[in-house]
C-alpha cells in the first residue's frame, strides 16, 4: 500500500510563539521535519497540513506540497484526517503521522512504524524506546508498556511500570518505555479514531492515543533502542536542537 505522510504544524503554538518557523540550523522547524521524512522514504509523498498560508507558503517555496485545514481542531490526529479525506489522497492505504517539531526522528522509527500497518500486523502503529529510569518521575515524558505481540496496552505520564518489590527491579527497568509521537494508520483506523468520543482516560492522562485503546483497537509499537533528541516546545527546546544540528549536521545547508 502506498504511505502519506502528513506533518501536522499550526502557527499558534502558545509555549513557543510562531514555532514551526523558528529556525533550526537557519532553516524553518517545518522545513527540517519534511526534509526528515522524505530522507527517511518512509513515505511516497509528504505534505504539510496547516492553517497558516505563511507555513503554507514557506513549505511552497522550499519545494514541498502543503494542504490547507480548518483552524479548528482539537488535535493533530484531527487535522490529519481531514488532508486523509481530500480526493487527491484517497489512493494512500496507509497514514503517516509525524509532528511538526520532531526534525530528529530516526530512519528506523518512522519506517518502523509504517511497517507494522502496511504489512497487516496492526490497524495502528506508534513509536517507543527504551529508556532510562529518570524518565519514571517526568510527567511530561510519556510512557507506555506493551503486550507480548507489541500492541500497547497503556500509555501513561505516571511511573509505568509500577516497581513494587525492589527484588524485581532490573525487570522493571528492562520494560520501561518512552512514547515517541508518531503514528501510522489505516485509512479506515484513522476515520474511525477521530469519530470516537473523547474517553474519561484521555481527559485524564490528556493523551488522545487512550482513546482507540478503550474502544479496544490494537495499537503495535515499533521500539527503537534509543529515544531522539527530543522535539521543540519551548525557547530552551529550540536552543538544544540548534546545538544538537550544529554538533550533527554543520555545514549542512
Amino acid at each position: 500500500m502506498k504511505t502519506l505522510a502528513v506533518l501536522p504544524a499550526r502557527l499558534g503554538a502558545t509555549r513557543l510563539p510562531r514555532k514551526p518557523l523558528r529556525l533550526v540550523g537557519g532553516v524553518p522547524l517545518i522545513l527540517r521535519v519534511w526534509q526528515r521524512v522524505i530522507e527517511s522514504g518512509a513515505a511516497d509523498l509528504v505534505v504539510v497540513a496547516t492553517d497558516s498560508e505563511e507555513i503554507a507558503g514557506i513549505v511552497r517555496a522550499a519545494g514541498g506540497s502543503a494542504v490547507m485545514t480548518r483552524n479548528d481542531h482539537p488535535s493533530g490526529t484531527d487535522r490529519v484526517a481531514e488532508v486523509a479525506e481530500r480526493a487527491e489522497f484517497l489512493n494512500f492505504g496507509v497514514i503517516l503521522n509525524v509532528q511538526g517539531d520532531e526534525p530528529f526522528m530516526p530512519d528506523e522509527a518512522l519506517r518502523g512504524a509504517v511497517a507494522l500497518v502496511a504489512d497487516g500486523r496492526f490497524p495502528l502503529a506508534t513509536v517507543a524506546a527504551h529508556a532510562a529510569v529518570r524518565v519514571l518521575a517526568e510527567p511530561n515524558v510519556v510512557k507506555v508498556v506493551c503486550a507480548n505481540d507489541g500492541r500497547a496496552m497503556y500509555f501513561s505520564r505516571a511511573p509505568i511500570p509500577y516497581l513494587r518489590d525492589s527484588d524485581d527491579r532490573e525487570i522493571r527497568d528492562a520494560q520501561i518505555r518512552q512514547h515517541l509521537g508518531i503514528y501510522t494508520y489505516t485509512r479506515d483506523a484513522l476515520r474511525d479514531w477521530v469519530r470516537l468520543p473523547v474517553h474519561p482516560l484521555e481527559r485524564i492522562e490528556r493523551l488522545e492515543q487512550l482513546r482507540p485503546l478503550a474502544a479496544g483497537v490494537r495499537m503495535g509499537v515499533m521500539t527503537v533502542d534509543a529515544a531522539p533528541p527530543g522535539g521543540v516546545d519551548t525557547e530552551d527546546d529550540l536552543l538544544r536542537a540548534n546545538a544538537v544540528w550544529n554538533e550533527l549536521y554543520a555545514g549542512r545547508s
